[in-house]
């Protein structure tokens, strides 16, 4: 049924559920919220200790943030950890033990850097293991603890998989004071690795559950605006083919008028009346 009024009200509710929809994206926009308030300046330097002290757990606080220490990696404490991601390239890491300027010293597991397989890891800890290794000042991001994993039945269980502080503690020829709980991510590579990019804390997001209410309500709105249009369409289309029997109805019954009543005439006649013919005498 093209109809110019039906096509323009269909227009107009296409435009109003649009507007509808417009609405509830927006309440969809507004419905999740990043809370400035609870954000951290994660990206300016501060010394360590002022965030974590060694063998207390890292906090929220800490955890993410950019860092600075000072102190000399311990030789013979260096070791490749294998499965790390960097720039969507899967390598390893060299990390080492960094023994602290603090009296009494403590004891930081630092990535120095990445490599894209392990071969060239256990290369670039070659030379830095047989290097001077004179006292450092290093500027990463400090990071928790990683969750042990437990390692395959074809794989080598000596081989190192993730960042566990408390794991390489045990590792490093002996030494005497606090480790952090937390590892540094160095921003200053060192025995031809590249840096390990490292990704601040996302701020903390709220949802706003009113907000989400009010965009299922525009969308319900606008799947009405549709549906009104189809339904008084639809109640029109069905009128019109209505009226269109009861006037075919009514022109079928005009034309048969005539003939039924010359029938009904012709079989209501009484026939002529027959005469026998007269005796002869």
């Amino acid at each position: 049924m093209r109809r110019p009024r039906w096509i323009g009200a269909l227009l107009l509710a296409l435009l109003v559920g649009g507007g509808f929809a417009g609405l509830a994206q927006w309440q969809m926009g507004h419905a999740v919220k990043i809370n400035s308030d609870s954000a951290i300046d994660s990206e300016t330097p501060l010394a360590i200790e002022e965030l974590n002290r060694p063998g207390t757990p890292v906090n929220d606080t800490a955890a993410g943030r950019m860092v600075t220490v000072s102190g000399t990696f311990a030789p013979g404490d260096f070791r490749v950890v294998e499965n790390r991601v960097n720039d969507g390239k899967t390598g390893a890491w060299v990390v080492g033990h960094l023994v602290t300027d603090d009296s009494p010293a403590s004891h930081l597991s630092v990535a120095i850097g990445w490599a894209p397989d392990t071969q060239g890891a256990e290369r670039a800890l070659a030379k830095i293991d047989v290097a001077d290794l004179a006292p450092v000042e290093l500027e990463g991001r400090y990071m928790p603890a990683e969750g042990p994993v437990v390692p395959k039945p074809d794989q080598d269980p000596w081989v190192l998989r993730t960042m566990m502080p408390a794991q390489l503690a045990n590792l490093w020829a002996e030494f005497d004071g606090p480790v952090f709980a937390g590892y540094l991510v160095s921003h200053t590579p060192e025995g031809g690795l590249a840096e390990i990019n490292s990704v601040p804390p996302l701020p903390e997001e709220t949802v706003n559950w009113l907000n989400l209410f009010y965009a299922l309500e525009w969308v319900v709105f606008a799947g009405f605006a549709l549906f009104f249009w189809y339904r008084i369409t639809r109640d029109a289309w069905e009128k019109e083919l209505d009226q269109l029997a009861i006037d075919a109805e009514a022109e079928d019954q005009a034309a048969g008028s005539p003939e039924e009543t010359a029938a009904g005439i012709g079989a209501g006649a009484d026939p002529a009346p027959k005469f026998a013919p007269p005796s002869q005498p």
